[in-house]
């Protein structure tokens, strides 16, 4: 009867050597400890040896074989493996997210820049040169023959002529010449400078009365500025700008002076931006 009761009895007989062994193992991991330090710890490293045999005699009693049976450092190990392996799967998992977002941005960014390219604004400079050539003004043929003849007489006009060479009549008659030029010159027109300029006018939304914003631009009466025709451009989202040409003389107005009259809507206007500026 004792036989059979210390069989179902949970006692372990060596334990003594497996302290002692777990003991030497980490005595050499942690090396040789000096005086009252050693002895500090002394009590702490039999209390862990003395639950981790606990544990290992309830394990191998209950007969489980798994990864948290192994006593001393190999669990640690294990678990530590365990854990580095899924921080690898989730890290690859982190890569392959941040990869799909870079390629979305770059199609994204594709996309943008098509879209810029394809906007009307980009395509604006190849109707302006249509609306700006007829209005140049051709000299006609017979003006400059004219012209022509004049400074071939102006060439034969010797200013510089000796005065021991000259007599009375030769000086009357460079006189006459030059009372002549000079009446040639008064007669002449003066050429003014003029340049046609096509202005984007925008407004600040799509809701902006565009007739009204039109009619507070031709209203801008100044000297040297002739307003020409106009059209409605589309934007995007509803939005449309005015397109409107103008001749302007050069000495008398400026495209600042332009800028600056017609920002004085603010209700209807948001920018002015100069499409075209062509000399005539």
């Amino acid at each position: 009867m004792a036989t059979n009761f210390l069989v179902h009895e949970k006692i372990w007989f060596d334990k003594f050597k497996y302290d002692d062994a777990e003991r030497k193992f980490y005595e050499q991991m942690n090396g040789p400890v000096a005086g009252s330090s050693r002895q500090e710890n002394g009590a702490s490293v039999i209390l862990r040896d003395i639950a981790r045999a606990r544990e290992n005699i309830q394990k191998s009693l209950a007969g489980s074989s798994g990864p948290g049976a192994s006593s001393g450092p190999g669990g640690d190990h294990s678990e530590l493996v365990v854990r580095i392996a899924s921080l690898e799967v989730e890290n690859q998992s982190l890569r392959g997210v941040v990869q799909d977002l870079q390629q979305a941005i770059s199609k994204l960014e594709a996309r943008l820049s098509a879209l810029e390219k394809s906007s009307p604004a980009h395509r604006a400079t190849a109707p302006q040169t249509q609306h700006v050539s007829p209005m140049r003004q051709v000299e006609p043929p017979t003006r400059k023959a004219a012209t022509a003849t004049e400074d071939d007489e102006d060439d034969d006009i010797d200013l510089f002529g000796s005065d021991e060479e000259e007599d009375k009549e030769a000086a009357k008659l460079r006189e006459e010449r030059l009372r002549q030029y000079a009446e040639k010159k008064a007669k002449k027109p003066v050429l003014v400078a003029k340049s046609s300029i096509l202005l984007d006018v925008k407004p600040w939304d799509d809701e902006t009365d565009m007739a009204q914003l039109e009619a507070c631009v031709r209203s801008i009466q100044l000297d040297g500025l002739t307003w020409g025709g106009s059209k409605l451009v589309p934007v995007g989202y509803g939005i449309r700008k005015l397109q409107i040409q103008c001749v302007v003389e050069d000495d008398k107005v400026g495209t600042d002076l332009l800028e600056e009259e017609i920002t004085k809507f603010e209700e209807h206007v948001q920018s002015v931006d100069i499409a075209a500026f062509n000399k005539i």
